[in-house]
């Protein structure tokens, strides 16, 4: 998204906002497409970004749901339950038999607990559902290899569940395709194991890769997508043994967004430039909480040129009344001045539900979605009425 359309948006709209761009997003979402081939599936983990479940209803197959909230919002959206996966580690018998009256078909099962959840709330409804067991990478996810096992030895106490095949997630931003590499060989010998040893077939398998994706300015940004090109070969092979979905958030969702924000106070502490800005970490946390260590995507997109000056290195500060509240310890910009606006790229994961939001009762920011024209989604809330009885 350009200077001019972004600094427009800070002045129709005002700031802090996000901004997502659906163009960006379907521009990606084609290319992952061409890379991995007719063959391998996409899912989308919506916990990345829920604003983004419209426009992802139309470039994936499929939506990982992993909590009751999230499934509200696919609800209240009007989302098919046909394309929900329900998954997630903490899953009560409430839990299951709304998903179930809401229409979802499609569980993940994480624990023994929750195969027997899944069978009595189907039997209950006299149905059958496709279940996918959930394999821990060794982590509190997923059950390990020998309780998964059991369930498929045992089968038959659970009639009413279709155990389809396999769910595999062991974390993000890795950048050793070797690791994803060792999952998939690891993957494809426990599935000769379960059909030689045990008679199971795996017919799908849910994989999440974890590709990493580049946010600081010193890492090389030369071709995105480079990760899932070095690894689709290898996708495209585990097709050929079984019914592939890629699951992924953050690869696909982080270069559609931006996060605009004015700068309000400039100071100089001790020799040292500071520049405070009306957002803060409440709200931009989508670099693993060292964002304040490193150089992100930012954009200088309002305020006069100064190309003739020498860059001055200003820490960029956020309103919260604490130190940890610093988003760049060291961003080279010139002629920074209060009511400038400041655009940080690569934000379209995360930072919109993962900072926290009600530290020090600030509003929330407002939501803004391009999809050629600027929409307003979602207005400012003022998070102060959360923090109080009776709110």
């Amino acid at each position: 998204m350009d200077k001019q359309t972004l600094a427009n948006i800070a002045r129709d709209f005002g700031t802090p906002c996000f901004v997502f761009d659906e163009t960006a997003l379907a521009n990606r979402m084609r290319a992952v497409k061409e890379i991995v081939g007719p063959t391998v599936h996409l899912c989308y983990s919506i916990k990345a970004n829920p604003f983004l479940i419209p426009a992802m209803l139309r470039l994936t197959e499929l939506l990982e749901v992993c909590s009751p909230g999230e499934l509200t919002i696919c609800n209240d959206l009007g989302v098919s339950p046909d394309v929900i996966l329900f998954s997630g580690v903490n899953k009560t018998a409430r839990d299951v038999a709304d998903a179930m009256d809401a229409g979802v078909t499609r569980f993940t099962a994480e624990s023994l607990l929750h195969v027997r959840l899944l069978e009595e709330a189907a039997s209950a409804r006299n149905r059958t559902y496709p279940v996918l067991l959930r394999l821990t990478a060794g982590t509190q996810f997923g059950m390990d290899e020998g309780d998964l096992i059991s369930v498929i030895d045992h089968a038959d106490e659970y009639p009413h569940l279709d155990f389809e095949g396999l769910h595999f997630f062991a974390g993000t931003q890795r950048k050793k395709l070797r690791e994803q590499r060792e999952e998939l060989a690891m993957l494809a010998d426990f599935m000769d194991k379960l059909e030689t040893e045990h008679g199971f077939v795996t017919r799908k398998l849910e994989y999440g890769p974890g590709l990493y994706y580049p946010y600081f300015a010193h890492e090389d940004d030369s071709d995105t997508l480079a990760p899932l090109r070095e690894i689709a070969p290898d996708l495209q092979a585990m097709a050929k043994r079984t019914e592939l979905t890629i699951e992924m958030g953050r690869f696909f969702a982080s270069e559609c967004g931006t996060y605009l924000t004015t700068v309000v106070d400039t100071k100089v502490n001790h020799g040292h430039a500071y520049a405070i800005v009306d957002g803060g970490i409440h709200h931009v946390n989508y670099l693993g909480g060292n964002m304040g260590m490193r150089l992100p995507h930012i954009a200088h997109i309002a305020g006069p040129e100064h190309k003739d000056e020498t860059p001055l290195d200003w820490t960029l500060c956020g309103s919260l009344c604490t130190t940890a509240d610093v988003l760049v310890r060291k961003a080279p910009l010139c002629g920074l001045a209060m009511g400038d606006v400041l655009a940080f790229e690569r934000i379209g994961a995360y930072s919109v539900t993962e900072g926290p939001a009600l530290f020090l009762s600030r509003d929330m920011p407002k939501i803004v979605i391009c999809d050629g024209a600027a929409h307003l989604v979602r207005d400012t809330i003022q998070s102060a009425k959360l923090n109080q009885g009776n709110a």
